[in-house]
Protein backbone atom coordinates (compact mmCIF):
# COMPACT_ATOMS: atom_id res chain seq x y z
CA UNK A 1 0.00 0.00 0.00
CA UNK A 2 1.15 3.57 -0.91
CA UNK A 3 1.93 6.25 1.87
CA UNK A 4 2.96 9.40 1.45
CA UNK A 5 2.68 10.51 5.81
CA UNK A 6 3.72 13.77 6.74
CA UNK A 7 2.37 16.58 9.68
CA UNK A 8 2.03 20.48 8.91
CA UNK A 9 6.13 20.12 9.52
CA UNK A 10 7.37 16.92 8.83
CA UNK A 11 7.30 14.28 5.99
CA UNK A 12 8.14 10.81 7.29
CA UNK A 13 8.06 7.60 5.77
CA UNK A 14 8.33 4.17 6.83
CA UNK A 15 9.52 2.16 3.82
CA UNK A 16 8.70 -1.79 4.27
CA UNK A 17 11.19 -4.43 3.03
CA UNK A 18 8.50 -6.83 1.59
CA UNK A 19 5.53 -6.53 4.71
CA UNK A 20 7.31 -7.41 7.83
CA UNK A 21 10.58 -4.81 7.38
CA UNK A 22 10.94 -0.88 7.83
CA UNK A 23 12.86 1.72 8.60
CA UNK A 24 12.02 5.33 8.73
CA UNK A 25 13.25 8.28 6.89
CA UNK A 26 12.84 12.16 7.61
CA UNK A 27 11.61 14.56 5.13
CA UNK A 28 11.02 18.32 5.65
CA UNK A 29 9.11 20.67 3.27
CA UNK A 30 10.23 24.08 3.66
CA UNK A 31 7.16 25.74 1.93
CA UNK A 32 4.35 24.06 0.47
CA UNK A 33 4.06 23.32 -3.18
CA UNK A 34 0.55 24.43 -3.26
CA UNK A 35 -2.08 25.73 -0.93
CA UNK A 36 -4.54 23.19 -0.14
CA UNK A 37 -7.98 24.00 -1.02
CA UNK A 38 -10.48 22.00 1.84
CA UNK A 39 -13.22 22.42 -0.80
CA UNK A 40 -11.95 20.67 -3.33
CA UNK A 41 -12.85 17.36 -3.18
CA UNK A 42 -11.61 14.25 -5.39
CA UNK A 43 -13.37 13.35 -8.53
CA UNK A 44 -14.95 10.03 -9.30
CA UNK A 45 -14.41 7.80 -12.47
CA UNK A 46 -15.81 4.54 -14.00
CA UNK A 47 -13.86 1.74 -13.33
CA UNK A 48 -12.89 -0.33 -16.64
CA UNK A 49 -16.01 -2.31 -17.68
CA UNK A 50 -17.34 -3.02 -14.13
CA UNK A 51 -20.51 -0.65 -13.81
CA UNK A 52 -18.74 0.54 -10.80
CA UNK A 53 -18.25 4.60 -10.42
CA UNK A 54 -15.46 5.28 -7.56
CA UNK A 55 -13.59 7.93 -6.27
CA UNK A 56 -10.61 8.42 -7.97
CA UNK A 57 -8.74 7.77 -4.74
CA UNK A 58 -9.13 4.99 -2.30
CA UNK A 59 -7.99 5.19 1.20
CA UNK A 60 -5.65 2.18 1.73
CA UNK A 61 -5.98 0.52 5.50
CA UNK A 62 -2.66 -1.55 4.58
CA UNK A 63 0.31 0.46 5.21
CA UNK A 64 3.08 -1.98 6.66
CA UNK A 65 -0.59 -4.39 7.32
CA UNK A 66 0.10 -7.75 8.07
CA UNK A 67 -0.77 -10.48 10.58
CA UNK A 68 -4.37 -8.51 10.80
CA UNK A 69 -3.09 -4.81 11.90
CA UNK A 70 -1.59 -1.86 9.69
CA UNK A 71 -0.51 1.31 10.43
CA UNK A 72 -4.68 2.71 10.13
CA UNK A 73 -5.85 -0.17 12.78
CA UNK A 74 -2.80 0.93 14.95
CA UNK A 75 -4.73 4.83 15.00
CA UNK A 76 -7.79 3.08 17.11
CA UNK A 77 -11.76 3.03 16.23
CA UNK A 78 -12.32 6.99 17.13
CA UNK A 79 -9.33 8.10 15.20
CA UNK A 80 -10.01 5.91 12.21
CA UNK A 81 -13.62 6.72 12.06
CA UNK A 82 -13.03 10.30 11.87
CA UNK A 83 -10.15 10.42 9.57
CA UNK A 84 -12.77 8.22 7.11
CA UNK A 85 -15.32 11.11 7.82
CA UNK A 86 -12.93 13.35 6.66
CA UNK A 87 -11.71 11.66 3.46
CA UNK A 88 -15.73 11.28 2.82
CA UNK A 89 -15.89 14.89 3.11
CA UNK A 90 -12.92 15.04 1.05
CA UNK A 91 -14.53 12.69 -1.92
CA UNK A 92 -12.88 9.54 -1.01
CA UNK A 93 -15.69 7.62 -0.54
CA UNK A 94 -13.99 4.22 -1.02
CA UNK A 95 -12.03 1.79 1.17
CA UNK A 96 -9.31 -0.06 0.47
CA UNK A 97 -9.52 -3.24 3.22
CA UNK A 98 -8.20 -6.92 3.36
CA UNK A 99 -8.34 -9.42 5.82
CA UNK A 100 -4.57 -9.43 5.76
CA UNK A 101 -4.98 -5.60 7.34
CA UNK A 102 -7.27 -6.82 10.09
CA UNK A 103 -9.48 -3.33 8.87
CA UNK A 104 -12.97 -4.79 8.38
CA UNK A 105 -14.03 -3.90 11.59
CA UNK A 106 -12.63 -0.68 11.63
CA UNK A 107 -14.47 0.18 8.21
CA UNK A 108 -17.47 -1.67 9.58
CA UNK A 109 -17.85 1.30 12.70
CA UNK A 110 -16.81 3.73 9.62
CA UNK A 111 -20.10 2.68 7.80
CA UNK A 112 -22.31 3.19 10.95
CA UNK A 113 -22.10 6.83 10.53
CA UNK A 114 -20.96 6.96 6.09
CA UNK A 115 -24.06 6.00 3.81
CA UNK A 116 -23.26 2.53 2.96
CA UNK A 117 -24.77 3.20 -0.80
CA UNK A 118 -22.76 6.12 -1.14
CA UNK A 119 -19.18 3.97 -0.32
CA UNK A 120 -16.90 1.92 -2.24
CA UNK A 121 -15.68 -1.19 -0.04
CA UNK A 122 -12.77 -3.56 -1.57
CA UNK A 123 -11.75 -6.55 0.01
CA UNK A 124 -8.80 -9.36 0.03
CA UNK A 125 -8.83 -12.70 0.30
CA UNK A 126 -5.66 -15.21 1.14
CA UNK A 127 -6.29 -18.13 -0.96
CA UNK A 128 -2.98 -19.41 0.08
CA UNK A 129 -1.73 -20.77 3.53
CA UNK A 130 1.73 -18.85 4.52
CA UNK A 131 3.38 -19.82 7.68
CA UNK A 132 4.12 -17.06 9.98
CA UNK A 133 1.33 -14.32 7.64
CA UNK A 134 -2.11 -16.11 7.25
CA UNK A 135 -3.99 -19.29 7.60
CA UNK A 136 -6.28 -19.71 4.75
CA UNK A 137 -9.76 -20.53 4.90
CA UNK A 138 -12.11 -21.96 2.88
CA UNK A 139 -14.21 -19.61 0.53
CA UNK A 140 -17.59 -19.81 2.01
CA UNK A 141 -16.86 -19.54 5.54
CA UNK A 142 -14.07 -16.96 5.12
CA UNK A 143 -16.59 -14.53 2.88
CA UNK A 144 -19.20 -15.04 5.57
CA UNK A 145 -16.44 -13.86 8.60
CA UNK A 146 -15.65 -11.11 5.86
CA UNK A 147 -19.30 -9.70 5.15
CA UNK A 148 -20.19 -10.11 9.63
CA UNK A 149 -16.75 -8.66 9.98
CA UNK A 150 -17.84 -5.45 7.89
CA UNK A 151 -21.26 -5.54 8.78
CA UNK A 152 -22.44 -5.42 5.47
CA UNK A 153 -24.36 -7.97 3.21
CA UNK A 154 -22.37 -7.56 -0.03
CA UNK A 155 -18.96 -6.54 -0.96
CA UNK A 156 -18.82 -4.12 -3.84
CA UNK A 157 -14.70 -5.69 -5.22
CA UNK A 158 -13.50 -8.66 -3.79
CA UNK A 159 -9.86 -9.47 -5.18
CA UNK A 160 -7.54 -12.49 -4.64
CA UNK A 161 -4.75 -11.65 -2.58
CA UNK A 162 -1.34 -11.48 -3.53
CA UNK A 163 -0.98 -13.51 -6.87
CA UNK A 164 2.57 -14.50 -6.81
CA UNK A 165 2.48 -16.62 -10.65
CA UNK A 166 0.95 -16.75 -14.02
CA UNK A 167 -0.50 -19.97 -13.13
CA UNK A 168 -3.30 -18.18 -10.37
CA UNK A 169 -6.45 -19.04 -12.38
CA UNK A 170 -5.32 -23.23 -12.09
CA UNK A 171 -4.38 -22.62 -8.32
CA UNK A 172 -7.42 -21.05 -7.38
CA UNK A 173 -10.20 -23.00 -9.61
CA UNK A 174 -12.59 -23.41 -6.41
CA UNK A 175 -12.27 -19.97 -4.94
CA UNK A 176 -13.02 -18.18 -8.74
CA UNK A 177 -15.97 -20.45 -9.33
CA UNK A 178 -17.02 -19.70 -5.30
CA UNK A 179 -16.63 -15.93 -6.00
CA UNK A 180 -18.32 -15.78 -9.41
CA UNK A 181 -20.92 -17.30 -7.87
CA UNK A 182 -21.49 -14.87 -5.02
CA UNK A 183 -21.27 -12.50 -7.69
CA UNK A 184 -24.00 -13.88 -9.38
CA UNK A 185 -26.15 -14.00 -6.27
CA UNK A 186 -25.49 -10.15 -5.55
CA UNK A 187 -23.13 -10.53 -3.23
CA UNK A 188 -20.21 -9.36 -4.78
CA UNK A 189 -20.07 -6.68 -7.84
CA UNK A 190 -16.72 -7.32 -9.02
CA UNK A 191 -14.02 -9.87 -8.97
CA UNK A 192 -10.19 -9.74 -9.42
CA UNK A 193 -6.80 -10.44 -8.42
CA UNK A 194 -3.88 -8.37 -6.46
CA UNK A 195 -0.94 -8.69 -8.44
CA UNK A 196 2.82 -9.18 -6.44
CA UNK A 197 4.71 -10.51 -10.10
CA UNK A 198 5.00 -9.64 -14.04
CA UNK A 199 3.10 -13.19 -15.24
CA UNK A 200 0.09 -12.78 -12.55
CA UNK A 201 -0.42 -9.51 -13.78
CA UNK A 202 0.12 -10.70 -17.69
CA UNK A 203 -2.77 -13.26 -17.05
CA UNK A 204 -5.00 -10.91 -15.42
CA UNK A 205 -4.68 -8.28 -18.17
CA UNK A 206 -6.09 -10.65 -20.42
CA UNK A 207 -8.21 -13.71 -18.29
CA UNK A 208 -11.93 -13.06 -19.07
CA UNK A 209 -12.38 -14.00 -15.37
CA UNK A 210 -11.07 -10.77 -13.80
CA UNK A 211 -13.12 -7.48 -13.61
CA UNK A 212 -10.56 -5.68 -11.66
CA UNK A 213 -6.94 -5.84 -10.66
CA UNK A 214 -4.66 -4.20 -8.67
CA UNK A 215 -1.33 -3.21 -9.76
CA UNK A 216 2.30 -1.89 -8.76
CA UNK A 217 3.23 1.25 -10.53
CA UNK A 218 5.51 4.08 -10.17
CA UNK A 219 8.16 5.55 -12.99
CA UNK A 220 10.93 4.35 -11.15
CA UNK A 221 10.49 0.71 -10.80
CA UNK A 222 10.58 0.47 -6.71
CA UNK A 223 8.90 -2.32 -5.50
CA UNK A 224 7.16 -3.05 -8.47
CA UNK A 225 7.11 -6.59 -10.69
CA UNK A 226 9.34 -5.43 -14.00
CA UNK A 227 10.30 -1.92 -15.53
CA UNK A 228 7.63 1.09 -15.75
CA UNK A 229 7.22 0.45 -19.41
CA UNK A 230 6.92 -3.59 -19.18
CA UNK A 231 4.48 -2.75 -16.72
CA UNK A 232 2.19 0.18 -17.97
CA UNK A 233 2.24 -1.96 -21.23
CA UNK A 234 0.62 -5.08 -19.18
CA UNK A 235 -1.93 -2.14 -18.17
CA UNK A 236 -2.71 -1.06 -21.47
CA UNK A 237 -3.71 -4.31 -22.18
CA UNK A 238 -5.95 -4.81 -19.57
CA UNK A 239 -7.64 -1.37 -20.16
CA UNK A 240 -8.35 -2.23 -23.76
CA UNK A 241 -10.06 -5.13 -22.33
CA UNK A 242 -11.94 -3.70 -19.91
CA UNK A 243 -10.40 -4.51 -16.59
CA UNK A 244 -11.00 -1.90 -13.89
CA UNK A 245 -7.34 -0.53 -12.92
CA UNK A 246 -6.48 0.34 -9.44
CA UNK A 247 -3.22 1.31 -8.71
CA UNK A 248 -0.62 0.94 -5.76
CA UNK A 249 2.74 1.32 -4.78
CA UNK A 250 2.28 4.93 -6.22
CA UNK A 251 4.99 6.07 -4.27
CA UNK A 252 6.59 2.91 -4.07
CA UNK A 253 6.45 2.08 -0.43
CA UNK A 254 7.50 5.13 0.87
CA UNK A 255 10.55 4.97 -0.83
CA UNK A 256 9.77 7.77 -3.48
CA UNK A 257 9.31 10.84 -1.15
CA UNK A 258 11.04 13.36 -2.48
CA UNK A 259 8.88 16.38 -4.32
CA UNK A 260 10.10 15.42 -7.52
CA UNK A 261 9.05 11.81 -7.19
CA UNK A 262 6.08 11.80 -6.05
CA UNK A 263 4.85 14.64 -8.64
CA UNK A 264 6.16 12.24 -10.89
CA UNK A 265 4.69 9.32 -9.72
CA UNK A 266 1.06 10.66 -9.64
CA UNK A 267 1.67 12.28 -12.84
CA UNK A 268 2.95 8.74 -14.23
CA UNK A 269 -0.54 6.95 -13.18
CA UNK A 270 -2.91 9.55 -13.72
CA UNK A 271 -1.65 10.89 -17.35
CA UNK A 272 -0.81 6.64 -18.61
CA UNK A 273 -4.95 6.71 -18.95
CA UNK A 274 -4.34 3.30 -18.01
CA UNK A 275 -4.74 3.71 -14.24
CA UNK A 276 -8.18 4.22 -13.52
CA UNK A 277 -7.96 5.03 -9.87
CA UNK A 278 -5.07 4.49 -6.65
CA UNK A 279 -5.16 3.52 -3.13
CA UNK A 280 -3.30 5.53 -1.34
CA UNK A 281 -2.82 4.83 2.56
CA UNK A 282 -3.57 7.83 5.17
CA UNK A 283 -3.33 8.28 8.68
CA UNK A 284 -3.49 12.01 9.25
CA UNK A 285 -5.99 15.14 7.43
CA UNK A 286 -2.89 16.39 6.27
CA UNK A 287 -2.33 13.69 4.06
CA UNK A 288 -5.72 14.00 2.99
CA UNK A 289 -5.65 17.63 1.78
CA UNK A 290 -2.41 17.32 0.31
CA UNK A 291 -3.29 14.11 -1.80
CA UNK A 292 -6.53 15.13 -2.83
CA UNK A 293 -5.11 18.69 -4.04
CA UNK A 294 -2.10 16.77 -6.00
CA UNK A 295 -4.38 14.52 -7.66
CA UNK A 296 -7.29 16.78 -8.63
CA UNK A 297 -4.09 19.40 -9.89
CA UNK A 298 -2.30 16.48 -11.97
CA UNK A 299 -5.87 15.22 -13.44
CA UNK A 300 -7.14 18.81 -14.41
CA UNK A 301 -3.64 19.37 -15.95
Amino acid sequence: MTISKFDRRTFIVKSAAGIAVASAIPYVFSQPVFAASKAETVDVVALGNTELKVSRIAYGTGTRGWKHESDQTRLGVKKFVELSQYCFERGIRFFDAADMYGSHSYVSEALKVLPREKVTVLSKIMTYTREGWYEAEPFDKCFDRFRKELKTDYVDILLMHCMENGQWPAANKSFMDAMSKAKQDGLIKAVGVSCHNYEAMVEAASNPWVDVMLARINPYSVRMDGTPDKIMSVLETARKNGKGIIGMKIFGCGDLVKENEREQSLNFAIKSGNVHCMTLGVDNKEQVDDNVSRVMRIARG
